[in-house]
């Protein structure tokens, strides 16, 4: 191939980046434009800024908070309704800061508090790669908090109690490879947004760090090395399989996390995936207190077991270890003993699809049984589910199952 033809190539490549009123297209400019990409893809920036049917990065998808909504902005390079009038600088400080051009002051619903920790040169990526996408005039409206939660300075206040500006250290007594895991856990992949709980003022709890949270009715997993309801089972290189296809041989990936490999995990590369896998297990379990299991003669158990025998061991097994690749692992998963149960509630009330990707391209899915489950035969059976095959975990109540299918069945109503 010539030289020339190269050269067009890279030309055609960088066409977008001038209709976006980008920089100058060179060597150096393509080079952060790839990498901005692959660092995009890692903070799943896509995911938070589609609504649904929409374009992709141009925004509205409405982000459900304790507060309220708050609408996702576009961040496509559209001069009026998106990020084309910023700069390099604007970018940053809205990464960094949590401020906006004018100063004004972004919710955290915007994990600015984890992107704080992303360097610099990797947020002038990101930018450069931004700009490169087809602008999308889509004006979002940005108010939607009720009073007093739209008065945003009152985000100074917020900011003062629980946030920590300043870039990623590495801790010089670990591993290269530890210290990018942390640097994509901790930072840009935002990892502790979901599975860290929050505080009564929507801060993460960081003396609960990745120790499991419910996010829009489902549990975003424990991920520390706790053998019983994080990670502790799993190898470094189950971690990475999970990330990478969305399965491993204890798990499927489904709900939010579903969305997460297939957008973002799963078209990283291997070597970070592992770096992600090395720092998830090497810095420790968090020490969650063991159950004790329900006897097997509880009522609850035996109501639990007929459920399960006549409606779930088909596919899950009469023994819980499921069907690789098709029906997930319920003996000693990690999902079943969560403390808060709300995925497995949810699952069987409103059924459930499992991610897809080039690793696994078939999808499995679970139907909904809430159609011919009462709240209490779901009770039962999440109970039994949880406290059988060396499984141990607190019984789920009636009341728990009818509160979550109520907000299940409201959230779908609003869909």
């Amino acid at each position: 191939m010539s030289r020339t033809v190269v050269r067009l190539r890279h030309l055609i490549l960088l066409l977008p980046l001038f209709a976006a009123g980008g920089a100058a297209a060179g060597p150096d400019n393509y080079v952060d434009i790839a990498r901005g990409k692959a660092l995009t893809i890692a903070g799943d920036c896509v995911a938070c800024h589609t609504a649904p049917r929409g374009q992709p990065f141009a925004g509205g998808l409405a982000l459900q908070t304790p507060f309220g909504e708050i609408m996702a902005p576009n961040i496509t390079p559209d001069n009026t309704t998106g990020i084309g009038s910023w700069s390099a600088d604007d970018f940053a400080r809205a990464m960094q800061d949590g401020r906006r051009p004018d100063g004004s002051h972004l919710y955290p619903a915007f994990p600015y508090p984890y992107y704080t920790k992303v360097e610099r040169g990797d947020l002038d990526a990101i930018y450069a790669y931004l700009r490169t996408l087809q602008p999308v005039e889509n004006r979002v409206e940005r108010d939607t908090l009720p009073f007093p939660f739209n008065v945003r300075l009152l985000m100074k206040g917020w900011n003062t109690l629980f946030f920590t500006p300043g870039a990623f250290k590495p801790d010089p007594a670990r591993s290269a490879e530890f210290n990018r895991g942390a640097y994509l856990v901790e930072g840009l992949g935002h990892c502790g947004a979901c599975h860290t709980p929050f505080n009564a003022f929507g801060a993460s709890r960081n003396d609960k760090y990745l120790e499991g949270n419910q996010i829009d009715n489902w549990t975003a997993l424990n991920i520390t090395d706790d053998a019983r309801v994080g990670l502790g089972k799993w190898s470094v290189e189950d971690i990475a399989q999970y990330l990478k296809t969305g399965q491993n041989g204890f798990s499927l990936a489904s709900g939010p996390m579903k969305d997460v490999v297939e957008n973002s995990t799963s078209k990283m590369a291997a070597a970070d995936l592992k770096a992600i896998a090395v720092y998830l297990k090497e810095r420790g379990a968090a020490g969650v207190p063991a159950s004790t299991p329900l006897a097997a003669s509880d009522p609850r158990m035996q109501a639990g077991e007929a459920i399960y025998v006549d409606t779930c061991a088909a596919c899950h097994m009469r023994s819980g270890e499921g069907v690789a690749h098709l029906f997930p692992k319920l003996a000693g998963s990690a999902v079943a003993t969560q403390q808060d149960p709300a995925t497995l509630i949810r699952i069987i009330i409103a059924g459930g699809r499992a991610a897809a990707t080039d690793g696994f391209p078939t999808s499995p899915a679970m139907p909904s049984l809430g159609y011919r489950l009462s709240d209490s035969q779901v009770a039962a059976v999440v109970t039994y589910v949880r406290n059988s095959w060396g499984n141990a975990a607190a019984p789920v109540t009636e009341a728990t199952v009818k509160a979550l299918r109520a907000r299940i069945t409201g959230a779908a109503a609003g869909d």
